[in-house]
């Protein structure tokens, strides 16, 4: 019988989160693009259940993560992994920016990039005002504050579904790959692929759980509050098949799509805001949350907002091979680590 990781040494528990953090991200990627080969296939964005399906498989990481902090108890690793979430992966987008010549926000010429951050920014101040009132009121044991942004970003999804119809705006997606590959992936049987979309499952199932057994032991073991461990390495953690998908989209000259990934994953982080109440019996989760929580919130949307300029921005100036915008990212990023440390 293996020991509770309580018990562990820290250089055990830094091994398994290590171990846990590396499978997550090969059969998180892997998971991707088998979802997103099964969405050509069969024209699954053109549908409600569709656009559920890719929203569930390409998010597994984190709605393993979330869901299991939230019935585990413990609300302060599930808001710091959703809040420090949209954050890091914004980052992801100045990272690649390295990919891209010349500023990332200057390729895309539609507007439904300004909705997306619009919607994730709306999001955010709704949750940020529930925090802060110390979410007044419940529905039962559900707060109404994630209540209100669930309604928020169902609605949210739908008119973005309305505004992209030629689009078929879905929440991931990936670029075409070069000739070679697609005719590889085009070789791929149906059986193979939802195979291969089961076991990535189950790997991430299992480590998922792993990993929230051993955030809170090795939280104690740093001296850090599991808050802080939420928004920095588990959040990390999750954003990873993110950070390979988004820089493999600019690689390829796809930039709307990585934008669009990357947004559409931090809406996808607050839609699992009122999932993880329900799951949360204490208390509300919202008024369970540390001061770490609307820390990151306000940074989410500083992030958002730097990148909403970008996009509506005539003049794109660069700084070396980064857009200015992407460096104000990267910049609000690393001021967030030092603010989080100084109020852990």
């Amino acid at each position: 019988m293996i020991p509770s990781p309580g018990i562990w040494p820290l250089a055990m528990l830094w091994l398994g989160f290590a171990v846990a953090a590396g499978g997550i991200w090969v059969a998180g990627g892997a998971l991707a693009r088998a979802a997103d080969r099964i969405a050509d296939r069969y024209s699954l964005a053109k549908s409600l259940v569709g656009l559920l399906f890719l929203s569930v498989v390409t998010s597994l990481p984190e709605i393993v993560t979330t869901f299991a902090g939230a019935v585990r108890n413990q609300p302060d690793l599930v808001l710091g992994n959703l809040f420090g979430g949209v954050a890091l992966q914004t980052t992801i987008l100045a990272v690649a920016d390295l990919w891209a010549r010349g500023a990332i926000t200057r390729y895309p010429r539609r507007a439904n990039h300004v909705l997306e951050c619009a919607i994730l920014i709306g999001l955010l101040s709704l949750v940020l005002i529930a925090i802060l009132s110390g979410e007044p009121a419940q529905v039962g044991w559900v707060g109404i504050g994630a209540l209100v942004a669930g309604l928020a970003y169902g609605a949210g999804i739908a008119r973005l579904r309305r505004y992209d119809r030629a689009g078929d705006w879905v929440p991931v997606d990936l670029p075409d790959v070069p000739s070679r590959d697609r005719q590889i992936r085009e070789d791929l049987r149906p059986r193979r692929l939802f195979a291969t979309v089961a076991v990535c499952a189950v790997v991430i199932l299992v480590l998922g759980l792993m990993l929230m057994a051993i955030a809170p032991p090795l939280a104690a073991r740093l001296g850090i509050g599991t808050g802080l461990l939420g928004v920095t390495l588990l959040a990390a953690v999750t954003s990873l098949p993110e950070l390979t998908t988004t820089i493999a989209a600019v690689r390829l000259g796809a930039h709307g799509l990585a934008i669009s990934n990357v947004f559409g994953s931090n809406l996808i982080m607050m839609g699992l805001l009122l999932p993880a109440d329900i799951l949360y019996r204490p208390a509300p989760i919202l008024r369970d949350a540390e001061a770490i929580a609307p820390l990151s919130i306000v940074f989410g949307i500083l992030v958002t907002l730097i990148y909403l300029i970008g996009l509506t921005a005539r003049r794109k100036p660069q700084i070396g091979r980064l857009g200015i915008d992407s460096v104000a990212v990267v910049a609000c990023y690393v001021l967030s680590l030092a603010v989080y440390f100084a109020a852990r």
